[in-house]
């Protein structure tokens, strides 16, 4: 009888066992709960205030890769030097790239007169930008990779799986519904430190005027034109991310008398990051 017992408990506990997922940054760990709900343990890479381009995987969560059953991968720097060691941590370990069917663009590099514009010519610019999740259309097709993913692994669930995959894509599409009404004027330029919301202002008809050149601070002149632009173009605000340094930000905004605001892509409350973010840029 001790044995019959046991033998049940040991049933129900693989019936009920979780699916170990392992996502690198929070917005991921955002979707995937929304998917996965309580059928999932989610464990995060990147932990907030960190940097997805310069990141080093603690021991224990080395520990937390040789026990999971997936890996949802998004394009972030980090994965081109950490997805196959995990891969060797974990042979049993499924990698999913969720950013699958979403057409990615180039990162965006600001240039600053002439000679910048000759140097980026010149300049090998296959560099694709990854940040896909600040749009909301392109999270409609994260949503769906995940979607499948967990239905792969655990085909029973499927039906709990598809009501939170409507779920979560209707309230995507009350977002984007939300952002259109809030963002009604075409073309708004807004100025960023690191080029952060390509996706975002692709969507929305707009256009980021990033303040890195290359991936590295203004020189004095390009500074000037900078500013410049910055007034010629009305920009009311300046975002950066507090994983960045806002040091030349608030140069330029104090020139300006604007404000800066911290925003960060790698929030865990993506809507009202994106809702935030469009009411700045449209001075609402």
């Amino acid at each position: 009888m001790k044995k019959l017992v046991l033998a049940l408990l040991f049933v129900s506990s693989l019936l009920n066992a979780k699916i170990n997922t392992v996502v690198s940054i929070v917005p991921q760990q955002t979707f995937t709960q929304a998917i996965g709900g309580d059928k999932v343990n989610i464990t995060l890479m990147v932990k907030p205030g960190n940097s997805p381009h310069t990141y080093e995987p603690k021991p224990s969560q080395m520990k937390e890769i040789s026990q999971a059953d997936i890996y949802f991968s998004i394009g972030v720097e980090f994965e081109e030097a950490w997805l196959d060691r995990f891969k060797n941590q974990n042979r049993n370990m499924k990698i999913i790239d969720i950013s699958k069917g979403i057409n990615k663009i180039d990162i965006q590099e600001h240039s600053h007169g002439q000679e910048q514009s000759h140097k980026k010519e010149h300049h090998d610019h296959d560099e694709k930008d990854p940040h896909i999740w600040t749009s909301p259309k392109n999270v409609k097709i994260i949503a769906q990779n995940i979607y499948k993913a967990f239905v792969e692994i655990d085909n029973k669930n499927k039906e709990y799986y598809k009501a939170n995959l409507d779920k979560f894509l209707l309230h995507v599409d009350t977002v984007d519904k939300k952002l259109k009404s809030i963002l009604n004027q075409p073309n708004k330029r807004f100025m960023v430190f690191h080029p952060s919301w390509g996706y975002f202002a692709k969507e929305y008809n707009l256009i980021q005027i990033p303040i890195e050149v290359e991936g590295k601070n203004p020189k004095p002149k390009e500074l000037i034109h900078l500013i410049e632009e910055a007034k010629e173009e009305k920009v009311s605000a300046i975002f950066t991310a507090p994983e960045f340094s806002d040091a030349i930000a608030k140069q330029i905004a104090n020139e300006l008398q604007i404000p800066v605001i911290k925003i960060s892509p790698l929030s865990k409350n993506w809507t009202e990051t994106l809702e935030t973010l469009a009411k700045a840029i449209a001075n609402k």
